[in-house]
């Protein structure tokens, strides 16, 4: 498993317990990430992921919320609503990353850890994520708030 990919499992497993457990497990979320790989490259994209997604849930849930048709977010299956957050997280604050490759790696996600129907599902809304963010892409560019988007260094270890 390619490292990103690792880092984005380890990721959805920490949202996870970020929506089972709610702000409780905040305290225990570094820890949970550091003990879930020895590699520091995987560690930091999954925090990157992790902290970035939660803290950026009303953007995100706005926009899932929008995308999916039918369907209200809190009624969601924990594990596709935490998928959908990720990927909308990782086009609207990952730049170095296509969003063709955030879906890609998303229907993964749902396939191996969610329902039978999770994978087109994620694809579905994904992909109508995708189209609004090129739609508003002007608007957003100019009223952009990258402030739920953590630094990419953010909890580097001294001179990393």
């Amino acid at each position: 498993m390619k490292r990103r990919e690792q880092a984005r499992t380890i990721a959805l497993q920490a949202l996870y317990q970020l929506d089972v457990r709610g702000e409780e497990f905040l305290p225990d979320l570094v820890e949970f990430l550091r003990e879930s790989t020895k590699e520091p490259e995987v560690y930091f994209f999954a925090r990157r992921l992790a902290e970035g997604t939660w803290q950026a849930r009303p953007e995100t849930d706005d926009l899932i919320g929008r995308a999916a048709e039918h369907w209200r977010i809190e009624r969601m299956a924990i594990v596709d609503r935490s998928i959908l957050r990720m990927g909308t997280f990782e086009m609207l604050h990952a730049p170095d990353v296509p969003p063709r490759v955030v879906i890609d790696q998303a229907i993964e996600l749902a396939k191996r850890f969610g329902a039978e129907e999770s994978g087109g599902f994620v694809n579905g809304v994904l992909d109508r994520i995708l189209r609004i963010i090129e739609a508003e892409r002007p608007s957003r560019a100019s009223g952009s708030n990258d402030a739920a988007a953590p630094r990419a260094d953010a909890g580097a270890a001294p001179g990393a």
